[in-house]
Formats: structure tokens, sequence, C-alpha cells
């Protein structure tokens, strides 16, 4: 299989293939939809096969493996139906006389793919599925201290979950109850994938169950790991069993029933086994002695002890839950520890919801938050059919258009008497090379002004196909003049390709800088950020054993850089390349150019992009890149005032324009919009496919209606799902995981076309404001005399009455645009 990079080193010996024959290895079993997740990003998830496979010799070697699928895809389709094949198996059985046999997939550092002999397990940490996270988990420690990359089992996707065995499907009709004894060929049954391959994993390995994490599994455990690990500790219910044998199992107690201890078995059935007759604890031996039966007067007194203490126990419990259940008390309740508020009886006195939380329902990932994604899907479904079928429809000069983009706002104009706008963008037309091409004279002056050519890009865009984007964005960004011949334009740009290089010849070829602490760790940060960085582009996709040097291709896997300081700091990275690190060079030399500032993190994910539009060009790379820095610098002062600011000016923003988001925001301590933290800071760079953020971007970067018009961007896509957060969402956490996978959902160019909508709508609204407080001011006597006047002097009366929210300084500034 494939070796994981960090450990080839220590495997590539023994489990090398160097002959024809070693170069196969028979497939044992095979699951599909293992996902492997690099970030914490849904898109950056990477689908694969788990694998057992057995490597043939006079002392077979059995290993676990994970497969992407894309590494599968590259040796055919035959290759991948032996996989699906063995997923399908019931049974597994190596003495099959038609013994799957797979190839050695091409080697790919980047994969994460990796196989690994059981022998060099240590530990297996198993998280199944729960309500708060809807795939299980399998991590995997190995003897070497190192870890692999965790296997999320996406059960609802793998064909051996989603499937019915052979053997079910066989006796699909049979009567109900089915029968329990299932032939031997049926697959087990289990509840999740991991399950599965534990089942399948322990006729080679000994796999023991610790008693100190049960969610730790040890790999051939040593007598000194069975020592440790089967030490058992008093378990909760264990008392709970003992006083299920009493009379106060049977009685009536005010203990709500889910507190109650669990009844025994009667006697007359078949009773499981003692759950505590093979434990090693002290007390689990008193309870139960092996050569003693319970029926004996010393196990008699010990009862009727311990029934003692229940009968305490039950009165003080109930006369708490009289207290705390009479109204009089009701107001307390809510501010009682959950013990203490576990001990009212459900009369309803208490909300469903509360009791819901108990049981694990409310947690991280609750139901309302799987409700609010499926509402929010199928109203976007219907407002694509709406539009679907608008278009469908002839259109009409004389027809009226009823469907406003402002939506909530509607209310808010009716009562100021505002006309709702209408948004401008044309994003079917972009701007072209033949367009670009009309806007300059043959001395490379421009024809347009600048506010035009900036109002275009805002309404249209720019064009993806071709070089445009290269050519335009400098000028966009202000790295090139716009009201100057091209020969002028060619000298200045020239002036700062020299001064690039001066720049970084500061570190680059001086050992006593690049070598210095503080610079080697920023070397350090930039190399870990940029090797992680937009790893899906083509220019930074590759290896540099992918990458050919003069006309071969270069050997080994070089994993360090001109950039990384040493070799044990990037053992684990990513693999990098010649484009990943001309990136961090340029962001070292941004580091040198402004030296109070020097890098933050998440100046890669801004970098990158620019890196890829102008084709690897370093020097236009960086000047854009200092220009948005310009822009943007105060999302990364290290303070954070400048993310605090704007989240502040945000929040303004939704109590102006959105009051009940505003409370609804209130009430679920939402008002400090961590939602919209890295939506802010990095612009929207990861909520959006690739080139989505391109278009963004540009448009962001025009000016063209407010400096900080990221601002309404994050509020459309608050009011596009305002709905949801009403009606569904009521606990922070809840707002927080539905904003967060939102990523990659949100459709762009509606946004964009709300976001203008909401800017014209602010800037009306700031707009009547002041007019009318203007006129209240300087015409006082007037306003007297028309509320004595006629009923329509009353009409106006009464919108002169409407109460105009208090505008600061912060929201203001949303009015300022060009830089």
């Amino acid at each position: 299989m494939v070796e994981i990079q960090r450990t080839q080193s220590e495997n590539s010996g023994p489990f090398s293939p160097s002959t024809e024959e070693e170069s196969k290895y028979r497939l044992l079993y095979s699951k599909s939809k293992v996902y492997v997740n690099p970030t914490a990003y849904a898109r950056d998830n990477i689908p694969g096969f788990v694998a057992l496979v057995k490597r043939e010799a006079v002392n077979p070697t059995y290993l676990l493996a994970w497969i992407p699928e894309t590494l599968l895809s590259e040796k055919g389709t035959d290759e991948w139906d032996k996989f699906v094949k063995i997923e399908e198996k019931a049974t597994l059985d190596e003495e099959e006389e038609d013994a799957v046999l797979i190839d050695l997939p091409t080697q790919r550092p980047e994969s994460y793919a990796f196989s690994v002999p059981l022998t060099s397990i240590y530990s297996l940490l198993v998280h199944p599925p729960t309500l708060s996270s809807w795939y299980g988990t399998i991590g995997i420690n190995l003897i070497n201290s190192s870890t692999l990359p965790t296997l999320y089992f996406h059960d609802d996707e793998s064909l051996s979950m989603t499937l019915p065995s052979r053997h079910t499907r066989r006796n699909s009709t049979n009567a109900y109850p089915p029968s329990t004894s299932l032939a031997p060929s049926s697959r087990p049954s289990t509840s999740w994938g991991g399950e599965d391959l534990l089942s399948r994993l322990r006729p080679y390995a000994h796999l023991l169950r610790s008693t100190l994490q049960p969610s730790l599994f040890i790999v051939d455990p040593s007598k000194a790991d069975i020592d440790t690990h089967t030490t058992q500790l008093f378990d909760d219910d264990a008392v709970d069993d003992i006083l299920a044998q009493s009379s106060y199992a049977s009685s009536h107690s005010p203990v709500p029933a889910h507190r109650r201890p669990r009844p025994l078995s009667n006697a007359s059935s078949n009773p499981p086994p003692n759950p505590y007759s093979t434990r090693s604890s002290v007390l689990h031996r008193s309870l139960y002695p092996p050569s003693i039966s319970t029926t004996q007067s010393s196990s008699q007194a010990r009862m009727a002890l311990l029934q003692s203490f229940s009968n305490i126990t039950r009165a003080t419990r109930h006369a708490a839950q009289n207290i705390l259940s009479h109204p009089l008390a009701k107001p307390i309740v809510p501010h009682l520890p959950d013990p203490v508020k576990s001990l009212v009886n459900v009369n309803g006195d208490l909300e469903w919801g509360s009791w819901v939380e108990k049981g694990g329902v409310g947690e991280f990932e609750s139901a309302r938050v799987y409700l609010a994604r499926w509402a929010r899907i199928v109203a976007e479904e219907g407002d694509r059919a709406r539009k679907r079928e608008a278009q469908a429809l002839p259109s009409s000069s004389n027809v009226v258009e009823e469907i406003s983009p402002l939506g909530v706002f509607e209310l808010l104009h009716s009562t100021i008497n505002l006309p709702s706008p209408k948004t401008s963008r044309d994003p079917a037309h972009p701007i072209d090379e033949a367009l670009w091409a009309k806007w300059f004279a043959e001395d490379g002056r421009p024809k347009v002004r600048l506010e035009e050519m900036r109002r275009q890009v805002f309404r249209r865009g720019i064009t993806p196909h071709g070089n445009l984007r290269k050519k335009m964005w400098p000028f966009i960004l202000g790295v090139h003049e716009w009201d100057i011949t091209g020969s002028e334009r060619e000298k200045k740009w020239e002036e700062k390709r020299k001064r690039y290089h001066q720049i970084k010849d500061e570190w680059c070829g001086i050992p006593e800088v690049f070598d210095r602490s503080d610079v080697l760790e920023e070397r350090h940060r930039i190399d870990v950020d940029c090797r992680r960085t937009d790893r899906t582009q083509p220019l930074f996709s590759t290896a540099y054993e992918d990458t050919a040097v003069d006309g071969r291709k270069e050997n080994g896997d070089r994993r360090y850089t001109t950039i990384s300081p040493q070799l044990a700091d990037i053992g684990a990275q990513s693999p990098s390349n010649e484009h990943i690190d001309r990136l961090a060079g340029i962001l070292l030399t941004y580091n040198f150019y402004d030296k109070e500032l020097g890098y933050v993190q998440g100046m890669s994910d801004l970098c990158a992009p620019l890196y890829v539009v102008m084709g690897s060009d370093e020097e236009l790379t960086f000047w854009c890149f200092v220009e948005v820095m310009n822009r943007m610098i105060q999302n990364f002062l290290r303070d954070q005032s400048g993310m605090k600011k704007q989240l502040s000016t945000l929040q303004e923003l939704i109590s102006v324009m959105d009051p009940d988001l505003y409370r609804h925001l209130e009430k679920t301590d939402g008002l400090n919009l961590f939602f919209c933290f890295r939506w802010i800071l990095i612009a929207f760079k990861r909520e959006f496919p690739f080139d989505d953020v391109l278009r963004l971007w540009e448009v962001l970067w025009t000016d063209y209606y407010s400096n900080d018009f990221v601002l309404f961007i994050a509020l459309a896509v608050l009011e596009s799902h305002r709905d949801m957060i009403l009606r569904y969402l009521v606990e922070f956490d809840e707002i927080l995981k539905y904003c967060n996978e939102l990523s990659m959902t949100i459709e762009l160019d509606s946004t964009l076309a709300q976001a203008e909508v909401l800017f014209l709508s602010f800037a009306q609204l700031v707009a009547d404001i002041d007019r009318r407080r203007a006129e209240e001011a300087t015409d006082s006597t007037t306003s007297v005399l028309r509320r004595r006047g006629t009923n329509s002097s009353e009409g106006k009366m009464s919108l002169s009455k409407v109460a105009m929210p208090a505008l600061s300084s912060n929201l203001r500034d949303l009015l300022k645009a060009g830089r």
C-alpha cells in the first residue's frame, strides 16, 4: 500500500516490495467512504477506503491501510472493483481460492495515505457517533509515538453500511421476528463502521479495551499494559444493581424514571451473567465473592445496611422535590445547578428543552441545527424554482416587479416612506479583453475615468478567461497608476521591481539575518501556513518529486525548503514545491517590508490567490499583496482592535437594519458575532469556492460604495438565513455551528446583489434620518403648526414621530468610499 511519508524511513526496509511477487498484497477487508479531514473545513475532506491487507510470506504480515479514492482511481476500474467486491463480501476468509490481490498505488505524500503493520500500532482511540458528532472516528497511535490521520466513518455513504448483506437480502421476506441464529457466513451485526473494523481486526490482534478510558483500545498489550488498563474503577451504576434487588425498585418513588436504579431480570427467567463477577476491583470482590452466595447472611446484612441508606436518600430527595415543585419555587429553579434541577418532578413546570438537554439532545449539534439546515435547503430550492418559473414566463414591460430583494426592510421603508432600492449588478456580462482594450488610447492613457472603471468592475466583474485579471487587478488595487501613459507607467513599475528586490536582499543570502532567532520564528510560521494553503490549486498541489527540474525529476521527497528553519520542524508537514517556496519568500519579504506588523497567520490565505492570478510573478504578487494589506491591515493588529471595531460596527448595523435579528442575537448571547469573525478576517476566503473568491475580492477592492463593503456582505449572508436563525436556533452554539457550516453553500451573485440593496437602503435611511432631524432642529415652530393642521398634516405628523435609530460615527463611516 502507500506509506505515509513521515514513517517512510521506518517502514521502507522490510515493508518495501523488492520483487514483483512482493508487490502483490491480498486484500482481506475494505470499507468505503472513510474520510481523512486535513483541515476543519468540509471542503478539504478526503474520501477513501480503509483496508486490511495481508502480505504473503513465511511469517505473513498484516497491514492496516487507508487509501484515498483519488489514488485508487489512478489504478483503473479493475482495482476499484476489487475493493468494492471485498467490501460487499459477508465473510473474512483467507483460504478462499479466488483471493483478491491488489497492486501498490503510486506514492503521493500529500494524499495522507498510509499503511502500517498491525504490530506497529500501539493503540486505537475509538469514538462512536453521537448526537454531537454525526460520524464516528478512529485515531491510530503507533509504537514510535507518532499519530496517523484520524479516520472518519461516513456510514451514510458507505456501501457496506447502507446496503444489507447478502444473507440479509436473501432472508428479507422471512416472517417477523427473524431467527436469532444467523448463518456462519453472515456479516456481523455492527452499529457503525468503526465497530465493524474492530471486529475484523480481532482475529489478527488482541484488542484490550481500557477500563481507565473506555474509548481506548490497546493493540497486543504487554503485561504492563494489561495491569494498567484492566484495573476496575467504581462504576456509578454498581450501587443501583444492588439497590434494585430491594423493595426500593418497585416502590413508589418521586424520583424521575431515568434516575431510578435499573431493575434486575426476573429470577424465573435466565438471568444475565453478573456484570461484576469477572471484575478485579476490591469493591466488586466484596460485593460478590465468587464462593459466597448473595443470599447468605453476610450479604443480607450488607443489603439491609445499603437499603437503610437508600431510604434516607429517598426521603431526602422526596422532601427536596416537594419544595422545588411548589409554584413559589418556580422562579429560582432555572438558576439552580443541574443536579438540583433534576430533583424536580416533570409536571410541565420546566420546559421540555431542559430535559432534552439532560438526555444529550441539546448538545452542540442539536436537532434544531439539523432542522434549520433542512429548512434552509428547502427554502433555497423553492427560491430557485420560483426564479426558473419567472424566467419561463413571457416578460412584459407593464408588469411591476413585486418581489423585493430587501426582504425584512420592506416594513422599515414603508414606515419611513422611502422607495425600495434595486441592484445594479450584471454578472452575466463581465468585462472582457475587447472592452478593456477600448478603454485605452494608443499611448496607454485611459479614455475612461477611474471611477467608471471601478463601477464597471463592481457591476459586471472580470471574465475568468485569459489573463485579464492579471492586467486589471494592479489597477484596481492601485499598484499601477491610472491616469498616465503606458511609458510612464512602465517606468514607475520598474522602480517598484527594484524596490522589491532591495527588500528581499535584506534576508536572502545573508546568513546572519536569515538565521537570526526572530527570523527563524517567522520563517517557521510562514512555512507551516504556506504548506497547507490552497493545496487544491494546480500550482500548489504537486510535490518536489513531481516537479521536473532541468528536464529531469528530482530524486527523493524534498520536505526541506529555503524557508524551513530546520528538518525537525517540518518532518510531519505536507511536502513543498517551488511555488510554495516562492509564496513563502514573498511573505517573508513582506515581514521585512512592514517590520512593525510582520507576518500574521491568515496572510497566506490572502496572498495565495494573488500569486495564482499573477501567474507566479513574484514582483506583481508582492505589490498587490502590499495594497491588499493596506486595506486590511486592521484585521491583523496583534491586539485585535481592528477586528473588534468591525464586529462592533456590524453589530450596530444589525441593530439599525434588523432589530428583530438583533434582539434574537442578544437573547442568545450572540452579539459578539464570533460566527462572523472568519468571514471578515480573510474576506470570506474560506466561505466560497476559489473562483468565487476571486470574483468577490475584485468587487470589494473597487470601494465603489463603501470601503467596508465586506460588512454588508456579512449582513446579506445573515439576512439570507435570518428566518432559520430566528425560528430554529435558540442557543449561541447552535448559531455558531450553523454559520460555520454555511461554508461552500453560499450563492455569490445573489449575496452581492442583496449586499448592494442593503447598502443603498442604509444610505437612504441615513439621509432620511439626517433630513428629518435637520427639519426638527431648524423649524420647530412650523412643526407645531403642522400638528394643528388638517388630517393630511396629522398623517405627516405620524411619520415624523417614527423613532429614528441613533447612528454612531462607525456607522456613518460605512458611507465613505474611495481611498
